[in-house]
C-alpha cells in the first residue's frame, strides 16, 4: 500500500511511494506526529538521479525488516532539489560532524528538528567496518528510551553551533585575490589530462570562465592553456555523451574516461557558455561544436513541452549504472555495417576487452585521427539504437534556477552560434517562468511539476534569474528584459539581504523557519547565489548608472572579498565580479532607430563582461528614462546612430560610425 508520499509532485519521493517504511514529506504534520508519539525522526534526503540513493533504497528502504524497525521513528523524505534550504541546514550539520557530506544524507533528530546524528550512506548491515543502518537505529532507539538526556544535550549543542553568530568581515576587493585564485588553480592542475586535483573529478566550469576572464585580464598564457587543456579533454572523454551530446556529472578517474552517468541539467548548461567563451578567444570550431551538441542535448532530452527544462537523467538503466552507454564492437558494426562500424570503433575505443563492465565507453582519448564531425548520419543511427535500451529515468521536474542557468546559454549560444533555435528555446522558457512559476504578488517558485507550482523561490532563483534576464537583454538589446531584470535584483535584495551583516540568506525573510537560516557562499557543483548576487549588481548598476545600485553592489562585493580572501579559489564565479569591479568598464549607450549589425556582430564575436551596453530608440526612449534615467541626456539622431562611448568615468564624443570606436581587435 502506498504511503504519504504518493499526493507529492517531485519525482524522487514518488519513487519511495511503495516503499514499506512510512515516509512523511517534510510538514509540520510530520514533526507535531513526532511530538505526539514520543519519537525521534529519521531524515533522508537525496535526489531521483543519485545513484547511492537507489543503492540505499533497495538495501534500505524496500526492505520490511528496516521498515519494522523505523516504526519507532518518524521518517521523513526530502528532495534535495525541491528544498535546498533543508538539505543546506543538515548538509552544514554532516560536514561539521563527520568532516564531509554527500547524499544520501541521513540525520537522527529530535521532534524540535535538532539533530544529534549525521552520515550519508549506510549499507543494510554493517561490513568492513562500516556500520549498518540496522546497527545505527536499533543504538539511537535504545538511547531515546534509556539516555535521551544525551541525545537532546547533543542536539541542543549542534543547534547552537548553527545559531552562533558568524563573524563576517567586509573588506575591498583587491586583485591580489584574483591572482592566489589563478596560482591556486596552476599548482593543482593536471598538466597531462586537465582539470584540477584528483579523482574524482568534475568539471566546475566557473573554474574555467575564471581563468578565461583572467587570461583576457592578465594576459596570462598559462591561464588558457589549462583551460583549452580541460576543455580538450572532457570533450574526448568518456564523460561527454559522443552518441547524444551532453555531459554526465564527474568523471572517476583522471583521464575523463569513466564517468558518474548521471547528466544534469546545470553541469550542461553552465559548460555551454565555458566552450563558447573559449570559442570567442581561439576561434576553434571544435569548441563551438561541443557547446552545439550539448546544447541540442539539452533540447532533445530536456526540454518541456510547455517551455521549461527538466532536471536530468538518472546513471541506471535496467538496474545497472552505465549500461545505457556503453557498447561492444558487434553492436556498433550491426547497426552502421561492417566498414562503418569498425571505423567507429577504431576512431571511438570500442573494443572487445572494453574500458567498464566488459564493455565500451565511447571516447576519443589519445586519438590522433580526427572524429566523425556533427551531423554524421552514423550518430543518429546509434543514437536511435540505443533508444531502443531500457531508457533512462528523467527526473522531469523544473526548478528555476538552473532553468535560469539554461537561459543563459542557450541566449548566449543563440548568439554566438547564429542559432535562432537555441535563441527561441531560452525566451519560451523565460516566458514559462513568467506565467507558470510566479504567483499573484510576481513572487517567484522554485519548483514546477505536473501542473503546479510550489516551494518559495529562494536566493539562487532570484539572483540566476535576475542573471538571466541581463543575459536576455545583452543578446536582444529589448529594455524589457533589462526591466525585469531590476524587478527581480530588486526582490532580491528586499527578501534575501542580511542587512545587519552583510551577504543574502538562501531563504527570504518570510520563509518557513528551521533550525537555522544558512548563508551560501562556497562556489560547489554550482556557483553560490551570493556569488551570482554580487555579479548581478555590479552589471545593473553599470547599466542604470543608479547610486543605489552601485551602493548595493558596493556592499556585497565588500562582504564577499571579506569571506574569500583566505581562499579565493573556491569562490571562481564570485572572482568574476571582483574581476568586474577591478579592471577597466566601459559603458555605451546607442541611439538609433534599431540595434545596428556591426554593434550585434561585436557582441557575438567577444567575450561582453567588460562592456554595458544600453540600445535607445523612439520605441523604448520612455522606458529607459524609467529604467536607467541617465538616458535622457542621450538624444535621439535624426537619422542613422550615434553612439556614446565612457570608460572609467570619462566620457567621449559622440560618433556615428562603428569603426570608430575604440573595442578592440575583435570589433569586425
Amino acid at each position: 500500500m502506498a504511503n504519504r508520499l504518493q499526493n507529492e509532485k517531485s519525482p524522487y519521493l514518488l519513487q519511495h511511494k511503495d516503499n514499506p517504511v512510512d515516509w512523511y514529506p517534510w510538514s509540520a504534520e510530520a514533526f507535531e506526529a513526532a511530538g505526539l508519539e514520543d519519537k525521534p525522526v529519521f531524515l533522508s534526503i537525496g535526489y531521483s538521479t543519485c545513484h547511492w540513493c537507489h543503492v540505499m533504497a533497495h538495501e534500505s528502504f524496500e526492505d520490511t525488516e528496516i521498515a519494522e524497525i523505523l516504526k519507532d521513528f518518524i521518517c521523513i523524505k526530502v528532495d534535495r532539489e525541491e528544498r535546498p534550504d533543508i538539505d543546506a541546514v543538515y548538509m552544514d550539520v554532516c560536514q561539521a560532524l563527520t568532516g564531509s557530506g554527500g547524499w544520501p544524507l541521513t540525520i537522527l533528530m529530535t521532534p524540535e528538528q535538532k539533530p544529534f546524528f549525521a552520515g550519508t550512506y549506510f549499507p543494510k548491515k554493517g561490513r568492513r567496518g562500516q556500520p549498518g543502518l540496522t546497527e545505527l537505529l536499533k543504538q539511537a532507539k535504545s538511547l531515546w528510551d534509556h539516555d535521551r538526556e544525551r541525545l537532546i544535550d547533543a542536539g541542543n549543542q549542534i543547534t547552537e553551533v548553527l545559531l552562533k553568530n558568524k563573524k563576517y568581515d567586509s573588506i575591498d576587493p583587491e586583485k591580489s585575490m584574483l591572482t592566489e585564485a589563478y596560482e591556486f588553480l596552476r599548482k593543482n592542475f593536471n598538466p597531462d589530462f586537465g582539470g584540477f586535483g584528483d579523482a574524482p573529478k568534475f568539471p566546475t566550469p566557473h573554474n574555467l570562465l575564471f581563468l578565461l576572464r583572467y587570461y583576457r585580464c592578465e594576459k596570462k598564457s598559462d591561464a588558457l592553456r589549462m583551460v583549452e587543456k580541460t576543455l580538450d579533454a572532457m570533450a574526448k572523454g568518456g564523460i561527454f555523451d559522443h552518441i547524444g551530446g551532453g555531459f554526465s556529472r564527474y568523471s572517476t578517474d583522471e583521464k575523463w574516461l569513466i564517468p558518474h552517468f548521471e547528466k544534469m541539467l546545470y553541469d550542461n548548461a553552465l559548460l555551454i557558455p565555458a566552450y563558447l567563451e573559449a570559442y570567442q578567444i581561439t576561434k576553434k570550431e571544435c569548441y563551438a561544436e561541443v557547446a552545439r551538441r550539448t546544447g541540442d542535448y539539452i533540447l532533445r532530452e530536456l526540454t518541456d513541452p510547455e517551455g521549461g527544462f527538466y532536471c536530468g537523467q538518472d546513471a541506471d538503466s535496467d538496474g545497472e549504472e552505465g549500461k545505457y552507454y556503453t557498447f561492444a564492437p558487434n553492436e556498433i558494426e550491426s547497426v552502421l555495417g561492417q566498414e562503418k562500424g569498425a571505423e567507429f570503433c577504431r576512431l571511438y575505443g570500442i573494443t572487445d576487452r572494453g574500458n567498464f563492465e566488459e564493455k565500451s565507453i565511447p571516447n576519443r582519448i589519445g586519438q590522433k585521427a580526427e572524429g566523425w564531425r556533427m551531423g554524421a548520419p552514423e550518430f543518429e543511427m546509434l543514437y536511435e539504437y540505443r533508444k531502443q535500451r531500457v531508457a533512462l529515468h528523467k527526473d522531469d521536474k523544473i526548478l528555476l534556477s538552473w532553468n535560469a542557468w539554461t537561459i543563459i546559454a542557450l541566449a548566449r549560444a543563440g548568439s554566438i552560434l547564429h542559432d535562432d533555435r537555441y535563441s527561441s528555446a531560452a525566451s519560451a522558457a523565460q516566458r514559462f517562468i513568467e506565467e507558470s512559476m510566479t504567483d499573484e504578488h510576481s513572487r517567484l517558485f522554485h519548483r514546477f511539476r505536473d501542473g503546479e507550482a510550489a516551494h518559495a523561490g529562494q536566493l539562487d532563483d532570484y539572483a540566476v534569474y535576475a542573471l538571466a534576464l541581463l543575459e536576455l537583454y545583452r543578446t536582444t538589446l529589448d529594455a524589457n528584459y533589462l526591466k525585469q531584470a531590476i524587478l527581480r535584483a530588486g526582490q532580491m535584495t528586499d527578501l534575501f539581504e542580511d542587512e545587519a551583516n552583510g551577504g543574502y540568506f538562501l531563504g527570504a525573510r518570510d520563509a518557513e523557519r528551521l533550525i537555522a537560516r544558512p548563508k551560501e557562499l562556497y562556489d560547489g557543483a554550482i556557483p553560490s547565489g551570493n556569488s551570482v548576487a554580487a555579479v548581478v549588481l555590479g552589471r545593473i548598476a553599470s547599466l542604470t548608472g543608479d547610486v543605489l545600485w552601485q551602493e548595493r553592489s558596493d556592499r556585497q562585493l565588500r562582504f564577499i572579498s571579506g569571506q574569500i580572501r583566505d581562499y579565493p579559489a573556491g569562490y571562481s564565479f564570485s572572482m568574476l565580479a571582483v574581476a568586474d569591479s577591478l579592471y577597466p568598464h566601459r559603458e555605451l549607450v546607442c541611439a538609433g532607430e534599431k540595434p545596428p549589425e556591426e554593434l550585434t556582430e561585436y557582441l557575438r564575436k567577444n567575450p561582453a563582461d567588460d562592456i554595458s551596453v544600453i540600445f535607445k530608440s523612439e520605441e523604448n526612449e520612455s522606458l529607459l528614462a524609467e529604467i536607467a534615467p541617465f538616458t535622457l541626456n542621450y538624444p535621439l539622431p535624426a537619422q542613422a546612430v550615434l553612439y556614446y562611448l565612457c570608460e572609467n568615468g570619462t566620457c567621449r564624443a559622440p560618433v556615428d560610425d562603428f569603426e570608430k570606436l575604440p573595442l578592440g581587435v575583435n570589433a569586425n
